[in-house]
C-alpha cells in the first residue's frame, strides 16, 4: 500500500494526516536511518530514566516505524503487551514485518488517530516518542489517552524543546534566513508542529486541563547525526525541517538562492563532521504525568 493508497481517518487531524501520508512519508522513509538513529537516543534516555516493567501493557503513540515499540516489547516480556498507533499505513507495514522478522509477538500495530481513538483502559503506561506534537487539539488528544489507562496508569513522552536550544534545527534555519526571508514562525502556544510543546508551562497547562496528575518535565540532552557525510547532511536539512520549509516557502526564490543554501550549509556542517557522521546538539523534554492522584 501506498501512502497515497493508504486509508483517510475523518478526525479532527484529518487535514494533518493528508500532510503526514502524501508529503512526509516518502520523506521520512528515505531518511528512516536518520530520523531512527537522532530520535532514538531521547528514547533511550527517557526509558533508562522511567522504565517499563515486566507484564506491563503500554500504548506506543505516533510510533511511526515501530523501533521504540519493539523495543518496549522487549522490556515487558511475554506476559505484557504493546500496541503501537500510528496514522500512516506505511509506516506500520514496516514496523509489522519488522516485529514479525525478530519474533515479537506481544507487539501489534494500529492505524488510528490518537486523539479520537475509543481506545480500552487496559494500559498501564501510555508512551509517545515526539508524537503528542501533532495534534489539532491536544488537551483533548492526551484526555483521550489518559482514558485509555488504568487508574494507576502513567505517561512518559518526550518533546522538542525550543528551536534555538535544537542545533540540528536553529543552524540549518539561520541559514536559510540569511539568503531568504522568513514565513511566519507557529507560536509555541498553538497548533500542531514539532515545536508546538516546547514552552513547559505550555506543556503543564495542557496535561492539567486533560486531568493528568503529578506532572514532572525533565530536560533531555544528546546529540543527533543529521547524515553519514556532509553532503547527506545538507540533504536531509533542505528535506525535513525548518530549513527546507523556508526555501520552500520562498518559491521561485528559494529555487534560484538554494544552491547559494547549500554550500553555506556544507560550509557551516563540515566542522560538525566526525566518524559517526554530522553530529549536531538535539535537546527535548521528557515529560512524566499520572493518571490520578
Amino acid at each position: 500500500m501506498t501512502a497515497k493508497d493508504s486509508p483517510r481517518i475523518a478526525a479532527p487531524n484529518a487535514e494533518h494526516i493528508a500532510v503526514w501520508n502524501d508529503v512526509l512519508v516518502p520523506k521520512f522513509t528515505r531518511f528512516r536511518k536518520v530520523m531512527v538513529d537522532g530520535l532514538g537516543a531521547h528514547g533511550e534516555i527517557a526509558l533508562r530514566r522511567h522504565p517499563v516493567a515486566a507484564g506491563e501493557r503500554v500504548l506506543d503513540v505516533g510510533c511511526g516505524f515501530g523501533e521504540t515499540s519493539l523495543e518496549l516489547g522487549r522490556a515487558v516480556g511475554p506476559r505484557g503487551a504493546v500496541l503501537g498507533v500510528d496514522v500512516c499505513e506505511p509506516f506500520l507495514e514496516v514496523a509489522r514485518d519488522d516485529a514479525r522478522a525478530v519474533g515479537l509477538t506481544n507487539v501489534r500495530f494500529q492505524n488510528a488517530d490518537a486523539q479520537v481513538e475509543g481506545f480500552a483502559p487496559t494500559f498501564d503506561v501510555c508512551f509517545s516518542r515526539f508524537g503528542t506534537m501533532f495534534f489539532q487539539s491536544p488537551v483533548a488528544a492526551l484526555k483521550n489517552l489518559r482514558a485509555a489507562l488504568r487508574p494507576a496508569g502513567r505517561l512518559l513522552m518526550l518533546v522538542w524543546r525550543r528551536t534555538d536550544e535544537n542545533e540540528w534545527a536553529s543552524l540549518p534555519k539561520r541559514i536559510a534566513r540569511a539568503h531568504l526571508p522568513p514565513p511566519p514562525d507557529q507560536a509555541p502556544t498553538c497548533g500542531p508542529g514539532p515545536f508546538s510543546m516546547a514552552d513547559p508551562t505550555t506543556v503543564r497547562e495542557i496535561l492539567s486541563a486533560a486531568g493528568w496528575h503529578d506532572i514532572e518535565i525533565e530536560p533531555v540532552n544528546t546529540q543527533m547525526t543529521v547524515g553519514e557525510t556532509v553532503e547527506a547532511a545538507v540533504d536531509f536539512q533542505l528535506s525535513i525541517g525548518p530549513a527546507g520549509e523556508i526555501v520552500r516557502e520562498a518559491k521561485e526564490e528559494g529555487v534560484a538562492q538554494r544552491p547559494a543554501i547549500e554550500r553555506a550549509l556544507a560550509a557551516t556542517l563540515k566542522p560538525h563532521a566526525t566518524p559517526r557522521g554530522v553530529l549536531l546538539s538535539a535537546a527535548s523534554w521528557c515529560v512524566t504525568a499520572r493518571h490520578g492522584p
